[in-house]
């Protein structure tokens, strides 16, 4: 099949690129488009986390019938979508991965899926837990 230059950059921007990450200590593989990685990457370094900690934070706040992948997708959009202004980037509390972390309501080591300290555990933290256990 013929494909114009116009044609072939765009297919190149929208074909998924797969990447091994690592959520809660567990090994896995997610196929996302090469800007929605590129985004992943900007979100980790304006919270100063990893991009296997954004997705950890993600895989336990996402709906159960959700995958990964998806939720990352809604995740960004999310994300940049509050922060379109250096108002709301300000506004909404970005550029500190705790903070972050405290508006999620995580008391799960994202490295390992442990829990912290003898904070109890949401019954959806718990079933996401034994997900990736």
């Amino acid at each position: 099949m013929y494909m114009d230059s116009k044609s072939k950059k765009l297919h190149d921007i929208t074909s998924l690129q797969g990447k091994n990450i690592t959520v809660m200590g567990r090994r896995t593989s997610i196929r996302l488009e090469p800007e929605m990685w590129k985004m992943l990457y900007e979100v980790a370094e304006r919270e100063e986390a990893t991009i296997h900690e954004i997705c950890s934070l993600i895989a336990l706040r996402k709906r159960v019938e959700a995958s990964l992948t998806s939720s990352i997708r809604v995740f960004l959009l999310l994300y940049f979508r509050s922060a379109t202004t250096c108002d709301g980037h300000r506004n909404a509390g970005h550029g500190d991965f705790n903070t972050m972390l405290s508006r999620a309501k995580v008391n799960v080591n994202l490295k390992t899926g442990a829990p912290l300290g003898t904070a109890l555990l949401t019954r959806q933290n718990q079933s996401q837990i034994q997900r990736y256990t």
